[in-house]
């Protein structure tokens, strides 16, 4: 339980303080540190980014830093784009998930490096 909580702590900070949180801290800190498999971990991760947004999102509109319209724009598409990725993701085998999930967290790395 306390693993859980420190885990959704460094999520909340790193997600306010980098945007970055749900896919790229919470869920292989959930699989290292907790031992999840990773699609309970993505699922998790999910979850709890609904608490985790609100949050963010509430904190940067009081220093006004939110554009409304365009949260809308970006959020609207990807929801539908997590029902398509959760439809695929059920599909695909544990071996592949994590090589795809290693792969993607390998090139944002590198991305952010260039």
């Amino acid at each position: 339980m306390v693993r859980l909580v420190l885990i959704g702590l460094v999520a909340g900070f790193f997600s306010a303080l980098l945007g970055v949180g749900g896919g790229t801290v919470v869920v292989p800190l959930l699989i290292l540190v907790n031992r999840f498999s990773e699609r309970t971990a993505m699922a998790t991760s999910l979850a709890s980014i609904g608490a985790i947004a609100l949050v963010g999102s509430v904190s940067y509109a009081l220093h006004g830093d939110v554009h409304l319209g365009y949260a809308v724009l970006l959020g609207l598409p990807a929801a539908v784009g997590a029902v398509g990725g959760t439809a695929l993701q059920q599909r695909i085998g544990g071996p592949a998930l994590s090589l795809a999930f290693a792969g993607l967290l390998a090139a944002i790395g590198i991305w952010l490096l260039v």
